[in-house]
């Protein structure tokens, strides 16, 4: 069982509108094969990161059992999307 400060860290790493995808899961059953990526929604008091998968599944990632990489986290999402804003056609500043 995580610690509070464990899960406060899980939280920090993984904050609500983190992509991730999945490489690999110990529970199988739930439809959500490798490779499929997703959203975080939270992060609950016991550590359980809770996903929407683009595939439409919610399972939770277990850190330490489950095995999954960062895609990009939301202030990452939010600096891609003002450079998106600024540019025009072509790349230029408008």
């Amino acid at each position: 069982m995580n610690n509070r400060r464990q899960i406060e860290r899980i939280k920090e790493r993984y904050p609500i509108g983190t992509r991730i995808e999945l490489l690999s899961t110990m529970d199988d059953i739930q439809g959500v094969e490798k490779g499929v990526k997703g959203t975080v929604v939270g992060v609950d008091d016991i550590g359980t990161i809770h996903m929407k998968w683009d595939n439409g599944r919610g399972l939770g990632l277990i850190p330490g059992e489950d095995n999954f990489t960062v895609l990009s986290r939301p202030e990452e999402n939010i600096q891609e999307e003002e450079i998106s804003k600024n540019q025009g056609m072509g790349g230029m500043t408008l």
